[in-house]
């Protein structure tokens, strides 16, 4: 199958059949990222696609129940495109209980509701997007690419078109001098979204991304553990859900937190008022077994 080396994928997409369908990310200009460093975005042939859908379908055409469609931003794909990638899915899976998608806000921006309602009927039932901060300045120093009001837009679509929205946030994003701020200003952003799901992951310096070139030249602080804890608990404190999975699990994270908000919401922040008045190093993650 024509993968990359490094495959990427949500960590709830681990038993899914991973459909290379674009290589790279749409976007590729954000300044903490180095997931796609010398990878030229481009979509894959149509033939190309159906020939790995036909490989897999041999062995598992009726036990197949999730795909997920790779890389970075597989939404972003012409419409005719991907309208024939999931009824082929369908063709040849008959079982499938659901297909997925990364997608930037930009490749939600750009179909209309009715398009990606489309997409849904035929199967594509949960979109991921990274929403990283609410910090409309950050959110440009970062080069995200879009501004607060279209991720809020972006997410929303997804939603109104029955796509099920897990979105993802980034701890310390912001350095030391703009922890607070980013905090209260991301759990803004989610609450106006209000995903499905959010996730919380904490910033790991890449190597040869401009982010950990600021960080070398001191233009970028990196937050203490306790001080991502600070943030996490900011966000959870403030953010105002309708019913969300929130989790900050990711192997970069410091503190394991899964929970179902608002319902569970005091517990989480008696959990974390705990930790840190404590301090206690030892409850939390290693850093060395920290990993993107």
């Amino acid at each position: 199958m024509d993968y990359r080396q490094v495959i990427i994928r949500p960590p709830s997409e681990a038993n899914s059949f991973l459909l290379p369908v674009t290589f790279g990310c749409s976007h590729n200009k954000c300044t903490f990222c180095g997931t796609y460093p010398e990878v030229k975005f481009r979509i894959r042939r149509l033939e190309d696609i159906k020939r790995d859908i036909d490989r897999v379908a041999q062995n598992y055409s009726r036990s197949l129940r999730r795909v997920f469609l790779e890389e970075g931003d597989a939404l972003i794909c012409p419409q005719h495109r991907l309208v024939k990638v999931l009824k082929y899915l369908n063709e040849k899976f008959p079982y499938l209980d659901r297909i997925g998608t990364y997608a930037t806000p930009q490749s939600a921006l750009i179909k209309s509701i009715d398009k990606l309602k489309e997409l849904n009927q035929l199967g594509l039932k949960i979109a991921y997007m990274g929403v990283e901060t609410g910090d409309k300045e950050l959110l440009k120093k970062v080069n995200k690419g879009v501004n607060y009001d279209q991720v809020v837009e972006a997410g929303r679509k997804l939603k109104q078109a029955g796509i099920t929205l897990s979105v993802t946030v980034i701890l310390g994003l912001g350095g030391v001098e703009g922890s607070e701020n980013h905090a209260l200003k991301t759990a803004k952003i989610l609450s106006d979204i209000d995903p499905d799901f959010a996730g919380a992951l904490t910033i790991l310096l890449v190597p040869g991304t401009p982010l950990y070139k600021d960080w070398e030249e001191g233009r970028f602080s990196l937050i203490s553990p306790f001080q991502s804890l600070e943030e996490l608990k900011l966000i959870i404190q403030n953010s105002r859900f309708t019913n969300c999975f929130f989790t900050a699990n990711h192997a970069s994270n410091y503190l394991p937190i899964k929970a179902r908000l608002p319902e569970q919401k005091a517990e989480v922040i008696r959990l974390l008022d705990d930790i840190l008045a404590k301090r206690d190093m030892s409850r939390l993650r290693p850093e060395f077994t920290r990993a993107l």
